[in-house]
């Protein structure tokens, strides 16, 4: 089945009840199964001008990428010395095999790190944006799997069957304590330290994402979401919206972000919805099950 058909893909994004504009920004790509949500920061306008930045370059650069090459096919990717390691190299002839998942984590970070330096030049180079910067959640999917990386603490959950699973762990002030075990699980619900990132996109010259690799199975739902949505709604409220309504897509989305503004709405609040509807498993040439049967 084909990524566009096996995925259903909705986003809906809200300014909330507080804020006088909306910061956040959502992107995705049907066709390639890709899908983006970025939540900024900064001055007047500024954590609106960073996320757009983030969410435009990763999509706009992996699906370049990705309509000369298919993450489950051998390639040769291999910079020479002194070199980035840049998915405009796809498809070149250089000196390394580069396997599917490795090419899938491999566009997320670079475009990811390449949407860093964006943001951190603009601020550079124009007062107005000194300091902006943003998170980033972003997932592509592809052959029965989702490659994830975020930076800061915007979120992935998945919802398969009745559970409900964070597969992000927020990189935030509040996530460390809790690590730590300076504060329970509990009382973190009630901290006022909840938007303390300890990482973000933009802020410094360079940045690393963190990326994990899912198994992917028919009737599973992804949610991509800004923390304006679970520091309003708690988790169970959040599982029990996604799998009451699990049919109609739209709705749920509409829902999660009238149950965050009903709650109080304090931040803006997005989401993406992704539905595996069915497999998406690309055929494998002859070289890859060559390769796989060598493995055994």
């Amino acid at each position: 089945m084909k990524i566009s058909d096996a995925l259903e893909i909705v986003s809906q994004t809200d300014p909330g009840m507080v804020r006088s504009h909306n910061e956040d920004s959502v992107a995705y790509e049907q066709n390639c199964g890709l899908v983006v949500l970025a939540d900024g920061m900064g001055g007047y306008n500024a954590g609106e001008v960073a996320s757009g930045i983030a969410a435009s370059v990763v999509i706009t650069e992996i699906t370049q990428s990705l309509r000369n090459a298919n993450p489950t096919d051998y390639v040769c990717l291999c910079p020479g010395k002194g070199e980035e390691t840049d998915p405009a190299f796809l498809g070149k002839k250089k000196h390394r095999a580069v396997a599917g998942d490795e090419l899938g984590v491999l566009l997320l970070r670079d475009n990811i790190q390449k949407a860093n330096s964006s943001i951190f030049q603009a601020a550079q180079s124009q007062p107005q944006y000194a300091g902006m910067g943003t998170t980033i959640v972003a997932a592509l999917f592809y052959d029965n799997r989702v490659v994830v990386g975020h930076i800061g603490d915007s979120r992935m959950y998945r919802l398969r069957g009745e559970k409900l699973e964070t597969i992000t762990r927020d990189h935030s002030l509040l996530q460390e304590q809790i690590d730590s075990g300076m504060i329970s699980v509990e009382d973190a619900r009630l901290s006022k330290n909840k938007n303390l990132v300890t990482r973000a996109v933009g802020i410094e010259a360079e940045t690393t994402p963190e990326i994990h690799v899912h198994d992917v199975l028919p009737g599973d739902i992804y949610l991509l979401c800004s923390d304006g949505l679970n520091d309003m709604v708690e988790d169970e409220d959040i599982q029990s919206a996604l799998y009451a309504m699990q049919g109609n897509l739209p709705l749920a989305a509409e829902q999660l972000i009238q149950m965050a503004n009903d709650n109080g709405g304090r931040d803006n609040v997005s989401v993406i919805l992704v539905k595996v509807k069915g497999e998406f498993a690309v055929p494998r040439g002859w070289l890859t099950k060559l390769l796989d049967w060598l493995k055994k």
